[in-house]
């Protein structure tokens, strides 16, 4: 099998984040607009590429006041910065899975980042006769690398934000002919 294009399937992806609250306990969310385009060719997965776009708009936390203060100038700056993307420079094997390396810029600024993914899984075809690949990628940053500074201290010490935000991608790619 060559390299096959894949177009990341926005309806079955997520890109979901962790992060401490009050440092207490753990606040959840999601961006629901995750795009972008794989190659990827199973018999040489160190050959993958992978572009990646999310609306930083489509951030949800299940908390309108949080979601709002979240696409602000304190945190996204989505009028800004209406966009997070993810680039791959390089891709190893580590065993049944991959580790994929890239450029991730949020909040205009760009890091390098290593993304654990497990998978991808072999083609599959779905009720309409599309071929379908999927995966799981996770990582760590730190949200300050990328500008995202605001907080709040609390009385009891400490403050309202954690710094480490804990990273899971949940993509589905169709084949394309």
């Amino acid at each position: 099998m060559a390299q096959t294009t894949y177009q990341i399937d926005s309806a079955h992806s997520s890109a979901q984040f962790s992060v401490k609250h009050m440092m207490i306990s753990t606040v959840r969310g999601d961006f629901t607009k995750v795009t972008g385009t794989i190659t990827y060719d199973a018999a040489n997965p160190n050959a993958a590429t992978i572009e990646a776009t999310i609306d930083a708009a489509s951030i949800r936390t299940r908390e309108e006041q949080r979601d709002a203060h979240l696409k602000s100038a304190d945190f996204f700056d989505v009028e800004k910065y209406p966009s997070i993307t993810f680039r791959s420079t390089g891709v190893a094997s580590t065993g049944s899975d991959l580790e994929v390396v890239g450029d991730l810029t949020i909040h205009g600024v760009t890091r390098e980042v290593a993304l654990l993914v497990e998978g991808p899984s072999d083609e599959a075809k779905d009720p309409w006769g599309n071929l379908r690949i999927g995966a799981t990628a996770t990582t760590k940053l730190n949200r300050k690398d990328f500008g995202l500074v605001w907080n709040a201290a609390l009385e009891t010490g400490g403050v309202l934000v954690g710094e480490e935000v804990k990273i899971t991608l949940d993509i589905q790619a169709i084949r394309q002919n």
